[in-house]
């Protein structure tokens, strides 16, 4: 049985955990800096060896993978010290505060042999994959048009979470910790983007960050497309819009059950709004869980990386190119994105 360890214990880790246990991987540490949520779960969760500092649990060994859910500045760090332990990694998004060091990340892992995999586990979402399925079968025709969208409102949180609240603790914003899941998923639906135009405002939040963001996209086929985030929207909103010359998709979980809708032309007398429809239904689809187990399969050498360390950097860079476009109030080639993320 391969032994994990997780490192940061908020509330990202439960998804890590939920899908070790579902995968049948043991959880034999557990790391954060702050003792009493450290201890919490670890009672909870039946975990012995805990740690204040990744560093410790690397020097004692006897881990097989690694789960980094600490904030974003941790994430290097932590993988270099993976890496040289020769542990493999699953690393929560964004993979890094810089392009540069990014590199060094994914530069780390491949010299040592072990797995660098990012956490945008939207790719392993049923409706993604059903989604993936059907453009691969060209159901769609040509992808002119993608809209993404995740939204949200803290749970209705007067205030942002600690580790969130600050540019020196996450990187940024709405655009940064929500937009980051939209442009990998952009990438991997409609392929590589070459230009960029953001908005950001702050509206609801007090602080240094945005809290709502919108981001248009040209993508090298030459189809465009639009990412809409937020932290100022009421309840939780996931979804995908997806328009081709001869079909669309859209899925959103806003109106009860998540559903997967194909709209297409293949009965004769259909009208403006009346088409013929597919649906499909994901109650309790765990992205999370599946995501966890596509990380095992990738270490066991049973599949591919199905989000690897190269495709979390150019969500990065997407997200770079989108601040430099909102500070100059125009478009941005991608090529020329900043390597950091605004200070």
């Amino acid at each position: 049985m391969l032994r994990a360890a997780i490192i940061g214990v908020g509330g990202i880790s439960q998804a890590h955990h939920a899908g070790y246990l579902a995968a049948g991987a043991d959880v034999v540490a557990l790391v954060d800096p702050h003792p009493r949520g450290l201890a919490a779960r670890a009672q909870a969760w039946g975990v012995e060896r805990t740690y204040s500092d990744f560093r410790a649990l690397f020097a004692d060994g006897d881990v097989d993978l690694v789960s980094i859910c600490a904030p974003t500045s941790v994430h290097a760090p932590a993988t270099l010290a993976a890496a040289a332990a020769g542990v493999h990694v699953l690393c929560e998004k964004p993979l890094a505060l810089d392009l540069d060091q990014g590199r060094t990340m994914i530069d780390a892992c491949r010299a040592a042999g072990v797995v660098l995999m990012v956490n945008h586990q939207l790719r392993s979402h049923g409706a993604v994959a059903l989604a993936q399925r059907i453009l691969e079968r060209g159901d769609l025709g040509d992808v002119t048009h993608v809209r993404l969208r995740q939204a949200h409102d803290w749970a209705g949180a007067a205030e942002v979470r600690p580790s969130f609240a600050t540019r020196a603790s996450s990187g940024g914003g709405t655009l940064l910790d929500n937009g980051c899941h939209l442009m990998d998923l952009a990438r991997y639906i409609g392929g590589d983007v070459d230009e960029v135009y953001a908005r950001t405002a702050t509206r609801k939040f007090a602080g240094e960050l945005e809290d709502t963001a919108h981001v248009s996209l040209r993508f090298v086929s030459g189809a465009i497309g639009t990412v809409e985030v937020a932290w100022t929207a009421t309840g939780w909103e996931e979804g995908f819009w997806i328009y081709g010359t001869q079909g669309a998709l859209e899925y959103t979980n806003r109106s009860g059950t998540p559903v997967l809708r194909h709209a297409f032309r293949a009965s004769p007398g259909t009208t403006w709004g009346d088409t013929d429809v597919s649906e499909h239904r994901f109650a309790g689809d765990a992205p999370h869980a599946r995501h966890v187990r596509a990380f095992l399969s990738a270490v066991a050498g049973e599949r591919s990386v199905l989000c690897s360390g190269e495709d979390g950097l150019e969500a990065v860079r997407l997200i770079m190119a989108a601040y430099e476009s909102a500070e100059r109030n125009a478009p941005v080639a991608v090529h020329e994105a900043p390597t950091t993320l605004p200070v």
